[in-house]
């Protein structure tokens, strides 16, 4: 049998962190008590008439011009038909043959450097609404989720990989958060996507039957789903079998996809365009506006961060995943302390502290001023690297100054000579034999030594000076 080569092209909604709902006035605000946030015009009243929220226009405008778009004049909303439980009108208001934007791409890290990923277009709709399930026996249908505005954003079929997906959506997610126009929570499906999913030959160009996977919340379901629907097609096609287009669900418990449904194709939508609304006309001196007013992106402050401070690529990337993490990295230079020194500390401690407890940047009280002194602490020999990360971890709940930390609890190191010294010869004469051995060649006792002066000073001797003044006075009188 020949060997199989994945095509994926993904589909990602991102809610846009407006206050409103997209036609009508209500909230967005999640987590509020069931079905409160909702009006005639979100749970489909007749004759109640949607009116464009302004705002999400502008934001999925933005993400366009961020992801290299062409932003067409003049887009249409039409009705896309299709009956479920939570989608009140019996049809969701999206974009069809004129979406707002076109023929974008966005480069995703890969092992050779980088790979540009086609993006096909990205179009404004509606969310649904949330059903809520029990035992098996019922369900309830929570509608303040519906009308919330989304982006749809659809690729091209240009991954060839689960990694590759994943790198296409923290690219995307990292870009709207740096564009402040989504949180990125995919638990809470404020982000989240849909892959198509295909295999084919390796070297032929034709595309296989694909599949649509759903039900993944975060990227390491994304990678462990398409990860198990590629095997579970290539078992298929080795015993014989065809592919069945259809739409599939994750089980994350099992780590395999099961049949949901038959994949629609759009004539199964029956759309057409929504007669209450009517076309979307941008100016063009309006999008410029918009254009003008883009942040600095992340692959830009990648770059910078490598071009400007000196950072290694690889450094560079993790500090700029999340913004949030970058604005603490950026804030905490200008007090002294190197940029490598400062991103270090960053990408260990801080992230590891937040990564274990399961937060985000915003729990770290720490402020980035802070950090920089505790850094400059270490630097200056005021305190060691295992102080400093003692004082870290007191510091990172309270927002505690590390200086003051420091004085309380009397950790500033010692870094006088002459009492040094005196340390150093009490323990050299505690123990001749080791001394001659050091003096013998065993360079490694100097270890031993560092230790005992740190044991006899109670944790507080500068240990490299220590190491100078163990060779030196242990060098004495030889000739």
């Amino acid at each position: 049998m020949p060997e199989f080569e994945t095509v994926i092209g993904l589909e990602v909604h991102a809610q846009l962190k407006t206050e409103s709902k997209i036609f009508c006035s209500c909230s967005t605000r999640f987590g509020e008590a069931p079905n409160t946030n909702v009006c005639p015009v979100c749970t489909g009243m007749p004759g109640s008439l949607p009116v464009l929220n302004a705002r999400a226009v502008e934001y999925a405008v933005k993400m366009a011009l961020a992801v290299h778009c062409q932003v067409n004049r003049r887009s249409l909303f039409a009705r896309k038909n299709y009956f479920y439980p939570d989608l009140p009108m019996g049809y969701q208001i999206s974009q069809y043959d004129q979406p707002l934007a076109e023929h974008g791409w966005v480069e995703i890290p890969v092992e050779e450097g980088t790979k540009r990923i086609g993006i096909t277009r990205i179009h404004m709709e509606n969310d649904a609404g949330k059903l809520l399930h029990s035992d098996g026996t019922w369900s309830q249908v929570d509608l303040n989720r519906a009308g919330t505005p989304l982006i749809e954003i659809v690729s091209e079929p240009d991954l060839r990989s689960a990694a590759e997906a994943v790198a296409y959506l923290k690219s995307l997610r990292a870009i709207l958060m740096y564009l402040g126009i989504c949180d990125g929570n995919m638990e809470e499906g404020s982000f989240r996507c849909d892959a198509n999913v295909s295999i084919r030959p390796r070297g032929t160009t034709g595309f296989g039957t694909r599949t649509e996977l759903k039900n993944m919340n975060s990227f390491r379901n994304v990678e462990r789903a398409i990860l198990a629907e590629v095997r579970r097609q290539v078992e298929l096609v080795e015993d014989g079998e065809a592919v069945v287009q259809e739409t599939r669900l994750f089980d994350a418990a099992k780590g395999v996809t099961r049949s949901m449904r038959g994949k629609e194709e759009a004539h199964d939508y029956r759309y057409f365009p929504d007669p209450d609304l009517v076309p979307l006309v941008l100016d063009e001196a309006q999008i410029a506006a918009w254009k003008a007013e883009l942040p600095e992106l992340p692959a830009q402050r990648r770059e910078r961060f490598v071009t400007t401070l000196g950072l290694g690529a690889a450094d560079a990337e993790v500090l700029t995943a999340e913004k949030a993490v970058a604005d603490y990295f950026e804030a905490a230079l200008g007090h002294g302390v190197e940029a490598k020194k400062i991103a270090n500390w960053v990408m260990g401690d801080v992230l590891r502290e937040l990564n274990d407890r399961g937060v985000g940047m915003e729990a770290c009280r720490l402020s980035p001023v802070g950090l920089a002194h505790l850094v400059a602490m270490v630097e200056a020999g005021t305190i060691n690297a295992s102080q400093a990360r003692a004082v870290f971890r007191e510091v990172f709940d309270s927002g505690e100054d590390p200086r003051a930390v420091v004085e309380r609890h009397g950790l500033a190191q010692v870094s006088d000579d002459a009492a040094l010294e005196a340390w150093v010869r009490e323990v050299l004469e505690a123990n001749p034999d080791e001394v001659a051995r050091l003096r013998a060649g065993e360079k490694k006792l100097v270890g031993f030594f560092v230790g005992q002066v740190m044991r006899r000073s109670g944790g507080k001797a500068n240990p490299g000076k220590v190491s100078e003044l163990v060779a030196r006075v242990a060098g004495e009188g030889q000739p």
